[in-house]
């Protein structure tokens, strides 16, 4: 899509300083949520250990980031988005992923970062980065070539290792549909750095198009190999189930987005978010684009939770999916609400 011209200008951030120094956090009052059990802090510590000694046996990133290791927390997040997952493997296999699309997403896309991330010539990367996913075919010294550049770049290694870790426990279609997803999520790192080269505020709508690309469905979508099981291609791909799908990741994508509007905003006043994007549009203060960003995330919540309670009943395989695309969302909540060494909340009740 080209981007148009247009009089719609960001609102910039809000008061920082007084949200910031109310250091408020936990859930977002009013925000639709399922609440969730903690975290087993030792299996969480556990696959932190094994990804902490993955990342280093592949010199995934310098010893300056363990900082930023630490304070994520891939571990809990693992933990708490996976609930059933059938063993440590495969909550480890997560996790690799889940670390693999951040140290990508932080040294390609992201400048504010300072890690080499740019909205220039981000194409030329992400095609690259694919790669290490779905490989290069051709002849022999060519592909030693292309093996040669995977393996010298910290963020491509980290895309390739997770994939074969990941194949070796997911069947061959779960691996594929996996690659298919990062590509659409490629696709949404794409477009919002085309917008943010041209300065172009999206309408709102054009806003969510994006980000139901650029959002968490990679992680959503291997609920089933998580937890030990197939949903099988063929019932994968029918409209239904990639609506649910949909719904379940913008729904948590628009969580992200709140949780994280201070940090975004402090680090870049026009980092597009959805109350950034609402208040542009409807010439609403940033606190009353935060509440109806809100509302929004309320409705597509009642949205998945009906269209999936209703295929649920009809399939009980289907609803094991259902229920695996659910905890995802309220544990990822849980990790955003909980988080406070990356997370706190606007001044805004």
């Amino acid at each position: 899509m080209s981007a148009p011209t247009t009089s719609r200008s960001l609102p910039g951030p809000p008061n920082l300083a007084a949200s910031l120094k109310s250091r408020r956090t936990g859930a977002i009052p009013g925000l639709r949520h399922r609440p969730v059990a903690p975290a087993d802090p030792e299996k969480a510590a556990e696959v932190d250990r094994r990804l902490e000694t993955w990342a280093r046996e592949h010199e995934l990133f310098p010893a300056a980031w363990q900082g930023d290791f630490t304070g994520f927390q891939f571990g809990r997040a693992v933990v708490l988005q996976h609930p059933d997952a059938a063993d440590l493997e495969r909550l480890t296999a997560a996790g690799k992923l889940l670390l693999a699309e951040n140290i990508v997403d932080t040294c390609y896309c992201e400048e504010d970062e300072g890690r080499g991330g740019s909205h220039r010539g981000l194409g030329g990367r992400l095609i690259m980065a694919q790669s290490a996913l779905d490989p290069y075919h051709g002849i022999p010294e060519l592909e030693e070539e292309w093996r040669h550049g995977v393996r010298a770049d910290g963020a491509l290694r980290s895309y390739h290792f997770a994939l074969e870790d990941y194949a070796a426990l997911a069947t061959p279609s779960q691996t594929d549909r996996f690659v298919h997803d990062i590509a659409r999520l490629h696709l949404g790192y794409l477009a919002e750095a085309a917008w943010a080269e041209t300065r172009y505020v999206p309408r709102v709508w054009e806003y969510l198009v994006m980000r139901q690309f650029n959002n968490f469905r990679p992680c959503l979508s291997i609920v089933d190999a998580v937890d030990g099981y197939e949903l099988p291609e063929q019932v994968y791909a029918r409209p239904e189930i990639q609506r649910i799908t949909a719904l379940a990741c913008n729904a948590t994508t628009i969580v992200n987005d709140l949780y994280s509007f201070t940090k975004e905003l402090a680090s870049d006043p026009d980092h597009l978010n959805l109350p950034q994007v609402v208040a542009a549009n409807e010439r609403h203060g940033l606190k009353a684009a935060y509440l109806k960003s809100v509302e929004i995330h309320n409705r597509i919540m009642d949205a998945f939770e009906e269209e999936a309670a209703v295929l649920s009943a009809a399939s009980p395989l289907v609803g094991r999916y259902a229920q695996g695309l659910s905890a995802w969302v309220a544990g990822n909540h849980e990790w955003h609400a909980t988080n406070t060494h990356r997370y706190h909340l606007p001044d805004y009740w």
